[in-house]
């Protein structure tokens, strides 16, 4: 009989843990907590950072409030999925991301700890932390890809120029469109309902777009552009409605609802999909977990996407 804590004696691989949702380490989905990412196909990692927001703080709790809320959801697989993403794949959670200097908001840190993660041969699945997160783990990622396309489930278009205090989570995907990282022609932009009206090329998909439509429709149009380019999704959770998730720095009412954003990932199957993040979930915000809970599942159907978009290219 299994009378240990999956967290510390579990193996990559062994597919859902059916352990106590209420006791135990909260580890991602009761994946092993280790930092030996030999013959591992996706690291999970915390990045608890919120010094780069505009607005509420708090996302430096995110991480650790979406690993607790994915403990109730980890005794089986994913619906509706076939696939136990755990059992497809060999995930860990190796802890969080520390920086090694005083310079909290620091690029270097955090892209050399993603790039070690990748350089392991694994994917990386990043809970945030505020979406300032995505710029170093996008230049980790397009260090050994090229030129990244980006799909950004977001309220925000995060592609305002910098004001000249450096990048804050509003500016990034600018500042990463002109360094060349992200391409912004084969990305889109999803659930976007704040004005901006320099789209710098990048495909929006508003938030009334989404409820004018469905699931399916709104993948297609992903799908074209990205083709097979390399791919990496990131979801500010602010792209749900604050009535999904109130637990955010920056929420912005006439969102999608979780069915809405759910629905697009499911349908984005074949992708190639390469990392992957959930940022801005800020607790203090939330109410009975709603936010965080949303948030566990939405990385635990990333999971799944990356590995049945990975079956279906080998």
């Amino acid at each position: 009989m299994n009378t240990w804590d999956n967290g510390f004696r579990g193996k990559p691989g062994q597919g859902m843990s059916h352990t106590l949702s209420f006791g135990g380490a909260a580890s991602f989905f009761r994946v092993p907590y280790q930092t030996d990412m030999t013959g591992v196909d996706v690291v999970v990692t915390g990045v608890p950072l919120d010094i780069a927001t505009t607005n509420r703080s708090g996302a430096r709790l995110g991480p650790r409030a979406i690993r607790n809320a994915s403990l109730s959801l980890a005794w089986e697989r994913p619906w509706p999925w076939n696939i136990d993403p755990m059992t497809a794949l060999r995930v860990i959670d190796c802890g969080d991301c520390e920086p090694v200097t005083d310079d909290l908001l620091s690029v270097a840190h955090i892209e050399a700890h993603i790039a070690n993660i990748i350089g392991a041969g694994a994917a990386a699945l990043v809970l945030g932390g505020d979406h300032f997160v995505a710029y170093p783990s996008l230049r980790a990622h397009a260090a050994v890809h090229g030129p990244i396309s980006l799909i950004h489930f977001d309220a925000h278009t995060d592609t305002w120029p910098s004001s000249g205090n450096g990048i804050n989570h509003g500016t990034m995907f600018y500042q990463a469109a002109h360094e060349g990282i992200v391409n912004p022609a084969s990305s889109t932009q999803i659930g976007i309902r704040t004005t901006n009206d320099d789209t710098l090329g990048f495909h929006i998909v508003s938030a009334a777009d989404v409820h004018q439509t469905t699931g399916r429709d709104i993948a297609s149009q992903i799908r074209a552009r990205v083709g097979g380019k390399p791919v990496y999704i990131t979801f500010d959770i602010d792209c749900l409605d604050p009535a999904f998730a109130p637990g955010t720095g920056t929420p912005v009412p006439g969102g999608l609802s979780s069915f809405q954003a759910l629905s697009i990932i499911r349908e984005l199957k074949g992708i190639n999909l390469v990392g992957m993040d959930v940022v801005e979930v800020a607790p203090a915000y939330d109410h009975a977990e709603i936010t965080a809970l949303a948030a566990a599942q939405i990385a635990v159907e990333l999971l799944c996407l990356y590995a049945e978009s990975h079956r279906q290219r080998n």
